[in-house]
């Protein structure tokens, strides 16, 4: 038991240093993408040009790799609440010290009280598990309300509220995590001798897996390019890994036999590692805003508030008055 988790944990703290090296990088090349044509936010696949961006997704590949094999070992309690450690990749200065403390006692204690891996002898019984009442309900409220994102939401407020993309992220992360879970599961039994190749389950959820994530990284992408990256990542975290691990003591049932001192310092664990993610993005320098061209823009004209809240034009021959407030946000030409 504890040599497996062991092994799972080792793998997800390497994963999360890939993983968070990639945040970084991919958010650097959407904004290159962002600089010389049509944003991923509205639509743009620009990205998919930039050697950057592909240097990110390369990064994220290897981490995600790491990721999915520490799934085999390890239940999704005690590997998915580790992707904050991929944070202090990105930030451990000044508060952010103690962020970085605060995700190592959280992540110490999920392990140290993570459930042990249930005995699965064939794919077989994964899909029993996967085709049950409350998993399927789960399963069924997840695509309903991700339709309901993706179609009413997203052409009316995508742009203006975070949650949007990131409901939709998390939401389909939940059931990346327990296809990919399937999948390794799969994968370890074919390579003890008991093949699962030829089992309709096992590309079932290879298929479920390759669709959540193709939506998954869309959907962050447009994220990432449309909101700062330190308001994203501790939201994003939070909402999938408690979907994550409610998806997966649902379906796994990962809480099945354990003790209510055991389920208490897992969930306090998590609580301290979610406080500690939101210590380390305090911290974090905010994102640059992109580089605009102002030299087009008349330098004849400029606008100014009166106390009231009134408009008023400001011409070259008008005197300026005391009773206004000028504002300088060259921003709102653009």
């Amino acid at each position: 038991m504890y040599t497996a988790n062991l092994i799972g944990f080792s793998l997800a703290v390497a994963s999360s240093a890939f993983i968070g090296s990639s945040f970084i990088i991919k958010k650097k090349g959407l904004q290159k993408a962002g600089a010389s044509g049509p944003r991923a936010s509205s639509g743009g696949y620009g990205y998919l040009l930039q050697p950057l961006w592909w240097i990110g997704m390369v990064t994220m590949i290897v981490g995600e790799l790491a990721n999915f094999i520490a799934y085999i070992y390890a239940p999704a309690v005690l590997v998915t609440p580790l992707g904050a450690l991929s944070i202090i990749v990105r930030n451990c200065e000044k508060m952010g010290v103690l962020g970085c403390v605060l995700c190592v006692v959280g992540s110490t204690m999920i392990v140290l009280h993570a459930p042990s891996e249930h005995s699965i002898s064939s794919v077989e019984e994964i899909w029993e598990l996967a085709i049950q009442p409350a998993f399927l309900l789960y399963t069924a409220s997840a695509i309903a309300v991700v339709l309901v994102l993706v179609l009413y939401c997203e052409p009316r407020f995508g742009q203006t509220n975070i949650m949007v993309y990131i409901g939709i992220c998390s939401v389909i992360g939940s059931l990346t995590v327990m296809s990919i879970k399937a999948i390794g599961i799969a994968i370890k039994l074919t390579l003890e001798g008991s093949s699962q190749v030829a089992s309709f389950q096992t590309w079932v959820f290879a298929m479920v897996a390759v669709t959540c994530i193709i939506t998954q990284l869309n959907y962050l992408n447009k994220a990432l390019d449309t909101f700062n990256t330190a308001v994203v990542s501790p939201i994003y975290y939070a909402m999938f890994t408690s979907l994550t691990i409610f998806a997966s003591a649902i379906m796994f049932k990962d809480w099945s036999g354990q003790s209510a001192s055991n389920i208490a310092s897992v969930l306090c664990g998590f609580i301290t590692v979610l406080s500690g993610t939101m210590i380390l993005h305090s911290t974090r320098e905010p994102d640059p805003l992109p580089v605009a061209d102002y030299s087009s823009l008349s330098p004849q004209i400029s606008w100014l508030i009166r106390a009231n809240g009134e408009i008023w034009q400001h011409k070259d021959d008008d005197e300026l008055h005391s009773e206004f407030i000028g504002i300088i946000r060259q921003d709102h030409f653009k």
